[in-house]
Formats: structure tokens, C-alpha cells, sequence
């Protein structure tokens, strides 16, 4: 099971890796093969293998020997961990899915500062339908903690005039709040605020971005939301 959620993650990290990276430059998923970003030539099968290939390459391309960027590997690495810790919970259909559209989410949020709203849409669907199958006696309870979340997000964002977060951010929260509930989406949000700041008070300090410079605070959304899942 561990060897079978191992190779299934890379595989997937590897479809992962290039969709948030189609996605925002509008290249559909489906449209040709894997190409090199730098010469444009067509990736073959076999330097297309997760993480291994970046390895035998040594982190270049075989054809203009530019480097590779690392993204690739780490979203394969990454991805294949998910899979694996995420494979022993029973409700792992559920939760499976919802790791790879959120890692979606933070990487493409992180690299374009945009959050889609295809993909929050498709996981707040999903979680509607998973509470349907399982038990929909709560839903109503876990949607009104996702409307207080969303709307004390935009409320921050108004405030400040989107200059602290931006309306994806908005929409996330309702599904954060939808799939932690009560009093689970109050850690989640707390844990998001703080870690946030952390984080750009470390990137000030080592002048890595500049105050008053805005963050993805996206990517804080849903690291803290699976460490809620992970702590709750």
C-alpha cells in the first residue's frame, strides 16, 4: 500500500506540477505533451519520469541544457507524501482529492498571486457531496462556519481595501470553514493569521520581500488548514 500510494502520488505530483503551471499562462492541460520552458521542445516519456528524471538530467534539460527548475520535483516529492499519509484514513476519497486541488491552490497562488476560483468551487462541490454521502444531518452547522469565515475575510478585505488579502482568499475560507466546522475553523483562521506573520516578518528580516509588501496568504490557508485536519 505504501509503494502503490508512493508511485500513484508522483505520478499525480507530476500532473499537478504542470497544470499550476499551465493554468495561469492559459495553456490547457490537455493540449500536447510536457515541454521544456526555456528551448520549448517536447518532453519524451522518459525524461518525463517523476522525480528520477530530474536526477539522472542532473537538474538540466537534454536538449538546451538549462537548468530544470526545482518546482518540478519538489511538487512530485511533496504530492507523494501527501498520498502516503493521507492513504490510511478511511476517508481517504474524500481527502485525497481535496490535497491535490489545495496544493493546486497554494502553488499557484505563491507563483501568480491568484487564487482560481474553478478549483475552490470543485472542492467546496466535493465536500457538499461528501457530507451528503456520510452524513448531512451537520451541514447546515459547518456551511454557517464557512459563511463566518468567508465574511470576516471580507471584511478584512474591505477594510483595507484588498491591499491584505484578495476575494480568493474570501473564498477560501468558506471552504475551510465548510470542511473543519466548529470550533475548528477559529484554530484554522488563528493559525493562518500568525503563521502568516511569521513568515513575512522572516522574509523582512532577511530581506527576502519589503514591509508593507502584500503575500499570498493563500498558501497559509492551506498549510494551516491541513495542520488543523491533522491536530483536530
Amino acid at each position: 500500500m505504501f509503494l502503490l500510494s508512493l508511485v500513484v502520488g508522483l505520478a499525480l505530483g507530476s500532473f499537478v506540477s504542470a497544470f499550476t503551471y499551465r493554468y495561469p499562462r492559459g495553456i490547457s492541460i490537455l493540449k500536447g505533451r510536457s515541454f521544456c520552458d526555456k528551448c520549448k521542445r517536447p518532453i519524451g516519456w522518459k525524461e518525463n519520469i517523476p522525480v528520477l528524471s530530474y536526477l539522472l538530467l542532473k537538474g538540466r534539460c537534454k536538449n538546451c541544457k538549462r537548468k530544470i527548475s526545482l518546482r518540478y520535483p519538489l511538487i512530485e516529492l511533496t504530492t507523494a507524501i501527501g498520498m502516503v499519509l493521507l492513504s490510511g484514513l478511511s476517508n481517504f476519497y474524500f481527502f485525497g482529492p481535496l490535497f491535490l486541488i489545495l496544493l493546486a491552490v497554494l502553488i499557484i497562488d505563491w507563483e501568480k498571486r491568484m487564487i482560481p476560483d474553478e478549483l475552490v468551487f470543485a472542492a467546496i462541490g466535493l465536500t457538499l457531496f461528501y457530507f451528503f454521502l456520510i452524513d448531512y444531518s451537520f451541514i447546515f452547522t459547518n456551511l454557517l462556519c464557512g459563511l463566518t469565515a468567508s465574511l470576516f475575510l471580507l471584511g478584512l478585505y474591505l477594510v483595507t481595501k484588498g491591499r491584505g488579502m484578495g476575494l480568493g482568499d474570501v473564498k477560501l475560507a468558506l471552504l475551510g470553514g465548510l470542511v473543519l466546522g466548529w470550533p475548528n475553523f477559529v484554530v484554522w483562521l488563528f493559525l493562518s493569521f500568525v503563521t502568516g506573520a511569521l513568515v513575512g516578518l522572516i522574509l523582512i528580516l532577511f530581506k527576502k520581500a519589503k514591509f508593507k509588501e502584500p503575500i499570498p496568504f493563500g498558501p497559509f490557508l492551506v498549510i494551516c488548514f491541513w495542520l488543523t485536519v491533522i491536530l483536530r
